[in-house]
C-alpha cells in the first residue's frame, strides 16, 4: 500500500461512521518527455492560437464550445461549468450489497485501496462484514468536484474501492460472430493439446511494458553516449491453414515449457 493517502473520506454503514484513506491501488509508469526545439533543444511550450488570427488567447478569453446536433454551437463560460459542480463531501454512501462478483469487468475504471483513519476497531468491523456477508458495496462518493460510483469489495484481506464507469461508458456486445467451418477431430486435439501445454498461473511479475522498457534501455544508452541501430521487428506471416498454425503454436509452447 502506497504510503501517502491521496483522499480522505467517511463510509456510513447504518449509525456507524467509519473514517478511510484513500490510496492509489495503480501507479501511472509511462515515459514523459520534454518537448524541445530541435535547433537548440530549448523547452517548447503549448499555446492557445486563434484560428482566424494567429494572436494567443489568454485563458480568461477562452470559452466552451458545444456543437448540437442540429449544428448549433452553445458556449459555455468556465464559471457556468464550475456552477454545475456537486458540492463537496466527504461521506461515501452504501447504495446497495450485492453478491459477489456481482458487476461486469468491463465497468470498472479505476482501483483504490482503503486503510483507516484513525478508528481502526470500526475499519475491522468493516472487513469482517463484507467477509461475513461475502458481498460488495454499491458506494457513491464526491471526490476532487467530480461525481463517483464504485464497487466496495476485498482483496488479500484489505477494502479495495474500484470507481465505475457510467451507463453512458459501457457498450453493450454487438459483434455479429460469423458462421465458421466445422473443426475436423485432428484441429480439435491440436488445440486441446495446446491449451493443455500451456495451461499455467498468472505471475504478474512476470508481465512487463516492454516497449517501455525499450525505450527507457534507449535513453540509458543515449546517456551513456551509446548508439544502437534500432531495427524494425519482422511482421509474422498468416497462416491460411488452421492446422499448420495449430502445429506451430504446439510446438512453440512445448519449447518454451520445456526450454
Amino acid at each position: 500500500m502506497a504510503s501517502r493517502a491521496i483522499w480522505k473520506g467517511v463510509i456510513q454503514l447504518g449509525d456507524n461512521s467509519i473514517p478511510v484513506k484513500l490510496y492509489a491501488a495503480v501507479e501511472e509508469k509511462g515515459v514523459h518527455f520534454r518537448l524541445l526545439h530541435a535547433k537548440d533543444h530549448t523547452p517548447v511550450s503549448q499555446e492557445m492560437v486563434s484560428a482566424a488570427s494567429q494572436a494567443i488567447v489568454p485563458a480568461e478569453e477562452i470559452r466552451h464550445g458545444y456543437e448540437t446536433e442540429d449544428d448549433r454551437l452553445v458556449i459555455l463560460s468556465g464559471q457556468e461549468l464550475q456552477d454545475l459542480e456537486p458540492a463537496p463531501s466527504r461521506q461515501i454512501e452504501i447504495l446497495a450489497f450485492l453478491p459477489g462478483a456481482a458487476v461486469d469487468h468491463r465497468w470498472f475504471d479505476h482501483p483504490y485501496f482503503l486503510g483507516p483513519d484513525g478508528d481502526e476497531a470500526a475499519y475491522f468491523a468493516l472487513i469482517e462484514a463484507l467477509t461475513s456477508s461475502a458481498s460488495e458495496a454499491l458506494v457513491f462518493w464526491v471526490m476532487r468536484n467530480k461525481e463517483y460510483f464504485g464497487v466496495l469489495r476485498l482483496r488479500a484481506g484489505y477494502p479495495l474501492l474500484v470507481t465505475l464507469r457510467s451507463a453512458e461508458e459501457v457498450v453493450e456486445l454487438a459483434v455479429k460472430i460469423p458462421a465458421g467451418r466445422e473443426v475436423d477431430a485432428r484441429e480439435l486435439a491440436m488445440g486441446e493439446q495446446l491449451v493443455s501445454a500451456m495451461a499455467d498461473t498468472f505471475e504478474p511479475q512476470r508481465y512487463h511494458d516492454e516497449f517501455r522498457e525499450r525505450v527507457m534501455g534507449l535513453i540509458a544508452a543515449k546517456a551513456s553516449g551509446k548508439i544502437i541501430p534500432l531495427r524494425p521487428p519482422e511482421e509474422p506471416r498468416a497462416s491460411e491453414d488452421l492446422t499448420l498454425a495449430l502445429e506451430a503454436s504446439l510446438r512453440a509452447a512445448k519449447e518454451r515449457h520445456h526450454g
